[in-house]
């Protein structure tokens, strides 16, 4: 079978799909602000002018091609994120803004 190859579009076996330009991007970060804030191909490259409107297009034509592998990667981050927030110990700033709104600092 051949290989599809996407225009913009970097992937290596057992690593996430990333844009070939900026390789900190990952196809999943755009198709989160596709998928959680609504947001269309122009608002991503309005809201990130770094990107450009061939790159997001085509990370959201690989999330759709790829849909169950991009959806599994985007609960994998939100499952440890949600651990993380659990683990790490309430900072002193956090612990004060939490008293003072339940009235307890003066």
């Amino acid at each position: 079978m051949p290989v599809l190859a996407y225009p913009h579009i970097s992937k290596t076996i057992g690593e996430p799909a990333h844009l070939e330009r900026l390789p900190r991007i990952r196809v999943a970060q755009i198709a989160a602000d596709y998928i959680g804030r609504g947001w269309s191909a122009e608002e991503m490259v309005l809201q990130y002018p770094h990107l450009t409107l061939g790159e997001v297009h085509a990370a959201l034509g690989y999330y759709f091609d790829h849909r169950e592998e991009m959806d599994r990667e985007l609960a994998e981050e939100r499952t440890d994120a949600e651990r993380s927030r659990h683990e790490q110990p309430e900072s002193a700033v956090i612990g004060r803004l939490r008293a003072l709104k339940r009235g307890q600092l003066g």
